[in-house]
């Protein structure tokens, strides 16, 4: 327990000397003193397992240390040249330009040679496997057929081996670990300040995106370039396939360990999974393999953002008026829950159709798809429990009205 003075003057013999403290002002708490620049700079030093003063977490203080001092002399020698990084980034001029000249292409990519929808050839997958990600999106050939969702990255703090560029600014990562971040989805590594000026062109990568219950939607069309998650297609398709009649489509219950088997065949095996009456002669177990899907996406069919538009449009009690507020908060959903929504509210809509049969009405549906499809953002349980007959009422609307407001 020694003064900020004190930690001054044993530190003055070297810059990169450091030393640890007790505050005398709050005992039990601790403060990094570290020479730099000719003065010694203060910390607050934390640790909860590993040792930190920001962000970045270490195992030891003399990693902590080494980080720091890189910062220090990068932030301080390099302020200017830094503030400037993300005004001309290469991204754009590197990633869809300089990249996507034919001669330079050649060297990387195999002569064309065809092959059928959805396949790759093996040589055309090992040279994919080695372009950088930034290479790849300048490179991918888009499906023209698929609809182009706008997505986010899914940036998370990273820590890479070795030298490390910006695929947006061209410019060294700095830093002992944490240099900045790395899209979980895409693959593109950038700078922490970077990453905000990254536009939301998010193009998924299938060795990335490693199963589909449980993944984002939007991720997922992208990563497979599709309209609708292929559980959707599949499912109402073969769901279809057998017929609509099934008395109790939807309401009753398959066996739980079959679904939990689907749900792994979609996972282990994506589209060329076989959900078909061969291998699942119950109709139950389809039905209730697609309720899973939408009940594990991490973001609901009807997001969070649409959620309030839509409790709000329920409780509207002129018809015309509850139409319109439906058809406005449609509006709030990204494309691909948009269309996939559409896509299910129409399918359902033919079930419907055969109640007499299967005897389930738009009420019915309702009280399965509501809490389904739309979950109340952090609200109390007593709220929550509130709004489930707005959400019945919320799909039944949908269903009734598919055709006009989508």
């Amino acid at each position: 327990m020694i003064s900020r003075e004190e930690a001054d003057q044993l530190l003055s013999v070297a810059e990169g000397s450091y030393l640890i403290r007790e505050s005398q002002r709050q005992p039990g708490t601790y403060t990094l003193a570290l020479r730099f620049g000719n003065q010694t700079r203060n910390f607050r030093l934390y640790h909860d397992g590993k040792h930190f003063v920001g962000e970045k977490r270490f195992e030891s203080i003399h990693d902590l240390v080494t980080d720091g001092l890189i910062t220090l002399y990068i932030e301080t020698k390099a302020a200017e040249y830094i503030a400037k990084m993300t005004i001309n980034p290469i991204y754009e001029h590197i990633g869809y330009t300089t990249l996507n000249k034919e001669p330079t292409l050649k060297k990387h990519l195999p002569m064309c040679q065809e092959v059928p929808d959805g396949q790759v050839s093996q040589g055309e997958a090992g040279d994919k496997e080695r372009l950088t990600s930034l290479v790849r999106r300048a490179t991918l050939k888009e499906n023209d057929l698929a609809t182009k969702y706008e997505k986010v990255h899914n940036f998370k703090v990273h820590t890479f081996r070795g030298p490390h560029w910006c695929e947006y600014c061209a410019n060294f990562m700095w830093g002992l670990i944490a240099q900045g971040v790395k899209c979980a989805d895409c693959g593109l590594n950038v700078h922490k300040q970077c990453s905000k000026m990254v536009p939301n062109d998010c193009k998924p990568d299938l060795k990335h995106v490693k199963k589909v219950y449980s993944c984002d939607l939007t991720t997922l069309v992208k990563a497979h370039n599709s309209k609708r998650p292929m559980v959707v297609d599949m499912c109402i398709q073969e769901i279809e396939s057998r017929g609509v009649q099934s008395e109790g489509l939807y309401r009753i219950s398959g066996f739980s360990d079959l679904i939990e088997d689907v749900k792994l065949a979609f996972d282990r095996d994506g589209e060329k999974a076989d959900i078909s009456v061969n291998v699942y002669e119950d109709i139950n177990i389809i039905t209730g393999a697609l309720k899973l899907y939408f009940r594990d996406l991490p973001i609901p069919l009807i997001t969070y953002d649409a959620y309030p538009r839509f409790m709000e449009a329920a409780k509207i009690s002129d018809p015309d008026k509850r139409l319109e507020a439906h058809h406005e908060a449609l509006k709030l959903l990204p494309p691909a829950h948009c269309e996939t929504l559409r896509y299910l509210m129409a399918h359902l809509k033919r079930v419907i159709q055969n109640e007499k049969d299967n005897l389930m009405n738009a009420e019915n549906l309702g009280i399965v798809f509501g809490p389904t499809l739309m979950r109340a953002p952090d609200l109390d349980a007593m709220t929550a429990l509130n709004d489930i007959r707005y959400q019945r009422q919320v799909v039944e609307t949908l269903i009734k009205n598919e055709d006009i407001l989508f």
